[in-house]
Order: C-alpha cells, then sequence, then structure tokens
C-alpha cells in the first residue's frame, strides 16, 4: 500500500470515530481551552514583576584548584544577586576572592612557611622549648633570673641607666637564682 493510501484511511477512520463520540470530542476540545483560560485570567490578576538582571558571584569548579574552589562554596553561600557585572565575570578569572577570609589566612600560612628562614621567631620558639625541657628536669632551684631574659635584652641596661644600680649589682641580680615555688 501506498503512503498517501494509508494516510487517507488513517484520517477516514479517525473521522469517522470523532463523529460517532460527540461527547468525547467536545471533552477533548473543551478541557485545553478550560486549561488555556485559566491561565490568561492569573495572568490578568497577577501581572509579571519586573527583576533587574542579575550578576551572580563566580564559583570556581575544582579543577580551577582546592582553594578557589572552597572560597567558591564558603563566600558565596548565600548565592547573591548584583544588578551590575562582578569582577568574576571576565573571561580568565578564576576568583575573586583576593579580601576574603580564606585567602588572607593562606596567605599569612605561605608568607611564614617560605619566609621563616629569615624570621626569627621559630629559633624564639625553640629556645623557649629548651627552656621549659630545663625548667621540666631540674627542680627549680638551679634557674637564673637571666634564664627567663631574652639575649641581648636591655633589661641590664635599663636597671643600670634608669635605676642607677652598678654594674656589679646588676650582674648578681642577674645571677640571683629564682625559685619557682615560691613565684
Amino acid at each position: 500500500m501506498a503512503f498517501w493510501t494509508q494516510l487517507g484511511l488513517l484520517l477516514w477512520k479517525n473521522f469517522t470515530y470523532r463523529r460517532r463520540q460527540t461527547f468525547q470530542l467536545l471533552i477533548e476540545v473543551a478541557w485545553p481551552l478550560f486549561i488555556f483560560f485559566i491561565l490568561i485570567s492569573v495572568r490578568l490578576s497577577y501581572p509579571p514583576y519586573e527583576q533587574h538582571e542579575c550578576h551572580f558571584p563566580n564559583k570556581a569548579m575544582p579543577s580551577a584548584g582546592t582553594l578557589p574552589w572552597i572560597q567558591g562554596i564558603i563566600c558565596n553561600a548565600n548565592n547573591p544577586c548584583f544588578r551590575y557585572p562582578t569582577p568574576g565575570e571576565s573571561p580568565g578569572i578564576v576568583g575573586n576572592f583576593n579580601a576574603s577570609i580564606v585567602s588572607r589566612l593562606f596567605s599569612d600560612a605561605r608568607r611564614l612557611l617560605l619566609y621563616s628562614q629569615q624570621d626569627t621567631s621559630i629559633k624564639d620558639v625553640q629556645k623557649v622549648l629548651g627552656k621549659l625541657r630545663k625548667l621540666g628536669n631540674s627542680s627549680g632551684l638551679d634557674l637564673k633570673l637571666r634564664d627567663f631574659l631574652i639575649d641581648n635584652e636591655t633589661f641590664s641596661d635599663f636597671l643600670h641607666h634608669n635605676v642607677s644600680m652598678p654594674s656589679s649589682a646588676v650582674e648578681e641580680l642577674l645571677d640571683a637564682g629564682v625559685n619557682l615555688q615560691q613565684v
């Protein structure tokens, strides 16, 4: 059978079926019209709300790196909407989180780890730990006031110049024993 013959027979069958079932034909035509009129009435009773265009802050994907990805999650948790383009919308910019707390924390940690050779804070911590070990090993009787001072501290100069103590008395004071139980 040819295509046009099959199409003609199918349309004749559909027309005959619809003519015999008039109630079903009315329902099939009226139901979509009824729903369409409901949509029109809702649209007329509630006019559309004018919303400005939204620009959202960029959120990096995990492939951009762990830090930008975590910052995108933490810094944009509330998903704010801005009227104007954000700095991160430019192509090639991964993040606009340079002023965030997480970014400052990581930059401080990086600076501490990279420049710790020039910084004396780690050496000072090691000195304190050494003195604490000495304190734990001793009974506290062999500690001198000099052990509690930082190297090159001007405490002796302060006592010598401002209190007018002779340098021999300052040296005796610095060599004086410290009893931690009494302190």
